[in-house]
């Protein structure tokens, strides 16, 4: 008999243990990058997911917020994070975290790619990235060429399914 506070071990969960090339992984050209779903929602529970994301000179999403905490390592590079308007440049070797709710958006300013990893807790990010990226070969494959028509379609359905995923996009 166990004094423990802690639940029982659940052996229906597995190790998780993956390269960022390896086989298997779900690789999605959003927001200018590739993105690659390191480890998903559903291998944790929903507790987090861990997003490699490659990020070209110019690359990043829009100001947007969501109730959830997001943190980032930078791996190679600089990028340039505006938080509650302020920017700051985190480089190679840095984290940064955005608490829920904040108004944030990263911007690769350099002129050299930037690779981050990106951690959300709870999971969820992970299947937007799905509905609203497209899927491409691998970590180092560019974004498939896109018509200004399908360029305007993924961002209506980005803005569509954002609050869907506790986000909210603030852009006009």
């Amino acid at each position: 008999m166990s004094n423990s506070a802690l639940p029982p071990d659940d052996p229906g969960r597995d190790l998780v243990q993956v390269r960022p090339d390896g086989p298997g992984l779900v690789h999605l050209a959003i927001a200018g990058g590739t993105y690659t779903v390191l480890v998903s929602g559903d291998q944790t529970a929903g507790r987090y997911c861990l997003i490699d994301m490659r990020v070209p000179p110019g690359g990043g999403p829009p100001p947007h917020r969501h109730d959830f905490e997001e943190m980032f390592t930078v791996l190679d590079g600089a990028v340039e994070f505006t938080f509650r308007g302020t920017p700051v440049v985190a480089r190679a070797g840095e984290t940064v975290n955005i608490p829920a709710n904040a108004p944030h958006f990263f911007r690769n300013r350099s002129d050299q790619p930037a690779r981050l990893l990106c951690m959300c807790t709870p999971a969820g990010q992970d299947e937007y990235f799905r509905r609203v990226g497209d899927q491409v070969d691998g970590p180092d494959s560019p974004p498939p060429p896109l018509s200004a028509e399908e360029q305007d379609e993924r961002g209506q359905r980005a803005a569509r399914l954002a609050g869907e995923y506790r986000t909210e996009l603030l852009v006009p």
